[in-house]
């Protein structure tokens, strides 16, 4: 079956129900561990992860690691190109799970990212990207300690489908013509646009499936927090792109009022079953105006839908939600996403998970992760139904590479997320105790070190993962 790798001997595969995954207590994981910087933070995240393991479950349990290859590392071993070899492929299709540090993006061999491959390739549709603030790391912001977020960012469509033609290029040029001619002037909303003949074109599809299984799992993600923290926002830009972010919000609230309608509430629907709880003999037209501030100023029309909108709620919910019910629901609203970036700085601790597609959920993620101290310390993992693959959020620093220097951190959490996945959460918790205990008492890499007032002597990456583990007990 494989051409260069050869399994470990003991341990079994982890198996998958309805998305669901069965874990024995000896699974199999094949890791990557990653290029440049990788050879330092692999060995150090590694080592925490079996010391957390053998604590939390003094031998009842083990992992059994397969090292796979990946990027410039599979080229040493595979040859030149051979930056995803076929031999990786199958390990994680036949182990369903693997865990990997950074990867460099190829110049050349055909595949613009890595990263990208791996998520199309095994439909690992959810990017989930966790931001919470540990105490005493450095941060940018007065109090960092309020961002406690997780961003559900779609991974499969939206331009990251890389479908797109060079300015110039024949069938670039070609796809120009046939829309200023044929399709942009049979569609009366765009008037006279045209595409200006010298440009690139890229294509952005959204489409209702993605959509909803991204939202589904950021729902039942949600119904596993604590009440105060049970709420979903759809992050888009719908007030420019309606039929793409804007379907994208649409169908998220679809999903959340059919599929998931004993255990959501929707924003706006709470406003129309507060209004009834504070005023019992409120007409649905003075709800309707207290829903839309700007109701006077509408049209007839619009008017009227936001009447029905009231009265089709009342009916429907008021005996399953109503009388303050609706407060123990999963809260599902929305926000623009330029707004969003703002909030989760001045008021971030309103929201709690961000359901995204794929580019907003790029920038927004990043974002949220300076606010807590950087990619150094930004967990990721990609997930679908059958294979999840979790991963170090940062590059590959190659400058930095074998000199034990480089913050293990962002790897070493992707790990806790693992453990999680797992239902291992007794492991997963020694580690964020252990690097949360290592960073207040000060025992941390540069990055952190040089950011501390007043700075401190820095550890070496494998020096971390030791305090870590010493934080154990």
């Amino acid at each position: 079956m494989y051409e260069k790798i050869t399994p470990p001997s003991t341990g079994e595969k982890i198996t998958f129900n309805n998305g669901e995954p069965t874990v024995p207590d000896n699974p199999i994981i094949p890791f990557i561990r990653g290029d440049g910087t990788g050879i330092d933070i692999w060995p150090a995240a590694q080592k925490v992860f079996d010391a957390a393991v053998d604590v939390a479950y003094k031998g009842k349990r083990k992992i059994s690691w397969f090292k796979i290859y990946a990027g410039d590392e599979a080229c040493e071993l595979y040859g030149t190109y051979q930056y995803l070899p076929q031999d990786t492929l199958t390990a994680i299709q036949e182990y369903g799970i693997a865990i990997k540090g950074p990867l460099t993006t190829p110049v050349g061999g055909g595949i613009r990212s890595l990263n990208v491959a791996l998520r199309q390739i095994f439909d690992l549709y959810a990017c989930v990207r966790p931001c919470r603030y540990y105490a005493g790391t450095p941060s940018p912001h007065k109090n960092p300690e309020k961002l406690d977020v997780i961003v559900y960012r779609e991974n499969t469509e939206d331009i990251y489908l890389g479908i797109e033609w060079r300015q110039g290029s024949e069938i670039g040029d070609r796809l120009i013509k046939y829309l200023n001619t044929e399709l942009i002037p049979a569609t009366p909303e765009h008037g006279k646009k045209q595409i200006p003949l010298d440009s690139g074109i890229g294509i952005k599809p959204i489409s209702k499936t993605a959509s909803q299984r991204l939202v589904r799992r950021a729902i039942k993600h949600a119904l596993q927090l604590p009440k105060h923290k049970q709420m979903v926002t759809l992050v888009h830009k719908g007030n420019i792109m309606k039929y793409t972010e804007g379907a994208f919000r649409d169908w998220g609230y679809e999903l959340a009022t059919s599929e998931f309608r004993q255990q959501c509430i929707t924003e706006r629907e709470s406003w129309i079953l507060s209004n009834k709880e504070k005023n019992p003999n409120i007409t649905t037209q003075e709800n309707a105006r207290m829903v839309d501030p700007g109701f006077d100023a509408l049209t007839t029309e619009k008017q009227a839908q936001i009447v029905k909108e009231v009265e089709t709620v009342l009916n429907s919910i008021w005996d399953t939600h109503g009388n303050g019910k609706w407060q123990d629901k999963v809260m599902v609203n929305d926000r623009i996403a330029d707004s969003i970036f703002q909030q989760i700085q001045t008021r971030p601790d309103e929201y709690s998970i961000l359901a995204t597609m794929n580019l907003n959920g790029d920038y927004l993620s990043d974002a949220a992760a300076a606010i807590v101290g950087g990619l150094g310390m930004g967990p990721g993992a990609n997930i679908g139904d059958e294979c999840a693959i979790f991963e170090a959020t940062h590059g590959t620093a190659p400058k930095h590479a074998g000199l034990d220097r480089i913050n293990p951190g962002s790897v070493i959490l992707s790990g806790v997320m693992m453990l999680e996945y797992l239902g291992w959460q007794e492991a997963a918790d020694l580690i964020k105790k252990g690097i949360g205990d290592a960073i207040a008492n000060r025992e941390v890499t540069y990055d952190l070190a040089r950011l501390m007032e007043p700075p401190v002597e820095p550890l070496k990456c494998s020096e971390f993962a030791e305090a870590i583990i010493k934080h154990f007990s």
